[in-house]
């Protein structure tokens, strides 16, 4: 007998798929793992007879049409991330073509003279390695899904670091750039910003530490407005402020409701120095059998060339500056702390 042959009636059954339609006149469905066959025929392919174990209720294990999507019901809020399950639920209803935003084009460039590519071989006389590149592209790219193009490295004078800058921008709709921001003689970003590509510097210091050199521009090129974040050239300095800065005005064009970091209440497990300057200390976030909130261990030294620093954090804790009245926070403090990797 096939599903829709005739109406079952009381004392028979059907076998039939997880998910299938119900056999007209049955109102229950009993899981094979709770039966027992007595009787087949036609050498084991058919099934004559079986024996229900447990005794079923009406309705049991069956879905009702719009339980779980009702007709009108909203599926999905605007500014919604769409990861594998929205994917799947909008698969569901067969929304197969969805207005979404565009997700911004970021070009990150390096400066200065110091620098080589990690992959150049050895070490030149006076050279480093440049790891921002490296790291801002992991954490823009790899990390948070926005499209990237590595826009290489440019010397530090105006005439070479003027095309590397009009290449990014011609290519992305974001630049972000290290290095070249600073009161250093060769320090030629924001007056190639001004005077060349015709960019308002909207601000080119802040009062914090890490990242006190930290520069905001916008500018027209080729018809189109560009965003430019001008970070220190300082490793730390510059995951810092991609974090603060860059990572919330790129979710902010992505169309994310919530564009800031995810920011929770920590304890800090030893004494802290505070600075003249808001200070956005590297911790390692975890928790303690019977504390309801993480315990925030320092990383170590704070100095902003330190990489080592941030290689285990996965917090940024809120400091206040310094007063006269309050030079450090004792251990067991409570402070805010912004979350920046994996808790």
């Amino acid at each position: 007998m096939q599903l829709g042959d005739r109406y079952l009636m009381p004392g028979e059954c059907m076998r039939i798929n997880t998910g299938a339609p119900l056999p007209p006149g049955a109102d229950a469905v009993v899981q094979v793992e709770d039966t027992s066959l007595l009787r087949e025929a036609d050498g084991g392919r058919l099934e004559v007879e079986i024996e229900i174990l447990w005794a079923p209720s009406k309705g049991q294990d069956v879905r009702q049409i719009g339980s779980d999507i009702a007709l009108g019901e909203r599926v999905l809020l605007k500014g919604t991330v769409l990861g594998a399950s929205e994917l799947g639920l909008l698969a569901t209803v067969g929304a197969t073509c969805v207005l979404v935003y565009r997700l911004p084009v970021v070009a990150i460039l390096s400066t200065g003279n110091e620098l080589q590519e990690p992959w150049a071989g050895p070490l030149h006389p006076g050279c480093i390695r440049d790891s921002n590149k490296t790291s801002l592209m992991a954490l823009i790219g790899n990390k948070n899904g926005f499209h990237i193009v590595d826009a290489g490295i440019a010397q530090d004078s105006p005439e070479v670091l003027l095309p590397y800058l009009r290449s990014a921008l011609s290519s992305a709709d974001v630049v972000v750039s290290t290095g070249g921001v600073s009161m250093g003689d060769r320090d030629y970003l924001k007056d190639v910003l001004q005077a060349d590509v015709g960019a308002k510097i909207h601000f080119g210091r802040v009062m914090m530490k890490p990242g006190k050199p930290t520069t905001f521009a916008t500018c027209e090129y080729e018809g189109k407005k560009k965003l430019v974040f001008g970070l220190p050239g300082n490793p730390v300095s510059a995951m810092v402020t991609c974090n603060l800065f860059v990572l919330p005005a790129l979710r902010k064009m992505a169309g994310h409701p919530s564009p800031l970091c995810t920011v929770i209440r920590a304890l800090i497990e030893k004494d802290i120095k505070l600075d003249p300057r808001p200070e956005f200390h590297r911790v390692l976030l975890s928790w303690k059998p019977g504390i309801s909130i993480p315990i925030a261990r320092s990383t170590g030294n704070q100095i902003s060339s330190r990489m080592l620093s941030l290689a285990s954090a996965n917090g940024l804790l809120i400091l206040p500056p310094r007063t006269e009245e309050k030079t450090y926070l004792p251990a067991g403090s409570e402070v805010d702390a912004m979350v920046v990797g994996q808790l």
